[in-house]
């Protein structure tokens, strides 16, 4: 069971430090004792005598609501019966989420046949707690005592290893929602803030456009004039599409281009000259069409028509803006449908770029200061593979790469097809991995990350799903070089 909650909210202390489960200071009667292991499903069946050899060769603990029963990386053994009250366990580094539950009526801890050799995390009673704990070196005598004991501590391991493995992966899952959910609100929060400016630029330049354009009609003093300046205005319309639509790449040159509209308009006259000739500069309009229309209208009108002009590239570059983040915004939403391959079946034909391409979409917000090589074999065929899962595999090791060089540096990804194999390389330039250190990189929980910062998990997951490819994964790193290498059978494949 998993539950969100803080370790502050479960964990109490003392004055004088953690509060800790301790024997009682009166034991409690033989017959309480048998009572209460009846209680114990996975006891179910013994007879009288193993009920009492139990309660005998056991020790209690019993302790208030927040005690702590056990810690993390403190060495297991005993085997424990629960049989009064909860054990939340969480995992140090596992942050606010992935607590597990040890429910009164349990048989947990060190068991027969176990190779468990410490506790995996903090063990907080939750409401009044009681247990029996068996000590390991009675272990033989109780299995001799109790022969039914053997089997039943061998189910009880099955059902440990596939409740810690539905847990894990759903503590994986919800930590890649909430990636996924930081890097879409991050990639959606900038065009969407963009095109609301541009609405709103749009709409408030409307009934000024109007008025605008009122007044020109009627200081125009014939229709030659009216008719001159708006052929104009299409040549300029026709000018903005073709040389206006986004600043240019050479700042100095529209910042002398910007001072000579200035110096113009101001000849002229022109009210809020220095807010209108950005605007113009921006939009690389000549100065030669501005005197193309000094020439052909009455000064009253030039006032009232550059001033409309501006209005004018306003609108249009919003509207362009607008235009541009609606389809970015369109953009990201079919990445993440091909990221997760919503809507349909379970194994597809994967392309390999594209599966790539499709994972660097969904971390773009982490890309930015990332020089990103690409280095795809144009033959590679498509080949059936559990998509969704493929992709879990590319975040894992892409992060891992951004992790390590702290979202700065040159990421390589690379494809290429050798006989019927299919390699997939991630490569960084970060500091490398400690070599004492990677042969334990794959090992579940294991992580280099400070506390709260990673499960340890996402190694282990990319290692299950490439095994269930029939696949491998391997690493060779060195300082400003680290590669990731999945290897995947093309044929294999066909087994699905």
């Amino acid at each position: 069971m998993t539950v969100e909650t803080s370790r502050d909210d479960i964990r109490i202390s003392s004055q004088n430090g953690p509060v800790f489960a301790a024997p009682p200071a009166e034991a409690s009667n033989l017959p309480d004792i048998v009572s209460a292991l009846r209680t114990l499903s996975e006891l179910e069946g013994l007879t009288e005598d193993d009920y009492v050899w139990i309660a005998t060769h056991c020790t209690e603990r019993v302790g208030a609501d927040g005690a702590i029963v056990f810690s993390e990386n403190e060495p297991s053994h005993h085997l424990n019966f629960f049989l009064r009250g909860e054990v939340l366990v969480h995992r140090r580094n596992a942050g606010p989420v992935a607590l597990f539950m040890g429910r009164t009526g349990r048989i947990t801890g060190k068991l027969p046949y176990s190779r468990m050799k410490a506790w995996a995390g903090d063990g907080i009673a939750w409401g009044s707690f009681w247990s029996l704990d068996l000590h390991e070196d009675l272990f033989p005598a109780m299995l001799s005592a109790v022969p039914s004991m053997a089997q039943r501590c061998v189910w009880i391991l099955l059902d440990r290893v596939r409740e810690f493995t539905r847990a894990d992966e759903q503590t994986v899952k919800l930590i890649a929602v909430g990636k996924l959910a930081a890097n879409l609100a991050h990639e959606l929060n900038n065009p969407a803030s963009a095109a609301r400016s541009a609405a709103g630029t749009i709409s408030s330049n409307l009934d000024r456009d109007d008025e605008a354009k009122y007044n020109l009609g009627y200081l125009c003093q014939s229709e030659e004039e009216l008719d001159a300046y708006l052929a104009w205005l299409a040549k300029v319309r026709s000018h903005i599409d073709n040389h206006g639509g986004s600043r240019s790449v050479d700042q100095l040159a529209t910042s002398d281009h910007e001072d000579q509209l200035l110096n113009w308009l101001e000849a002229r006259k022109i009210p809020n000259a220095w807010t209108i000739a950005p605007i113009l500069a921006e939009a690389a309009l000549p100065i030669e069409l501005l005197e193309t229309l000094a020439s052909v209208v009455s000064p009253s009108v030039l006032n009232l028509a550059i001033g409309d002009l501006a209005g004018l590239v306003r609108t249009q570059r919003a509207a362009s803006t607008v235009v541009a983040s609606t389809t970015r915004i369109f953009d990201i939403l079919s990445a993440i449908k091909n990221y997760s391959y919503m809507d349909q079946a379970p194994i597809q034909e994967i392309n390999l770029a594209q599966s790539l391409e499709n994972t660097l979409a969904m971390l773009g917000s982490r890309l930015k200061q990332v020089t990103v090589e690409r280095e795809y074999d144009p033959n590679m065929p498509t080949f059936k593979a559990f998509g969704s899962e493929l992709n879990q595999v590319w975040t894992a090791l892409i992060e891992n790469s951004l992790d390590a060089m702290g979202d700065r540096g040159v990421l390589r990804l690379s494809t290429k097809l050798k006989g019927r194999m299919v390699f997939v390389e991630v490569w960084d330039d970060g500091p490398g991995i400690d070599p004492a250190l990677i042969a334990r990189i794959f090992e579940p929980f294991f992580t280099t990350k400070p506390v709260g910062a990673g499960l340890g998990l996402g190694l282990d997951v990319v290692q299950r799903v490439v095994s269930k490819h029939f696949g491998t994964v391997s690493v060779e790193s060195k300082p400003s070089s680290t590669c990731f290498q999945v290897r995947l059978p093309l044929d294999r494949m066909q087994i699905y």
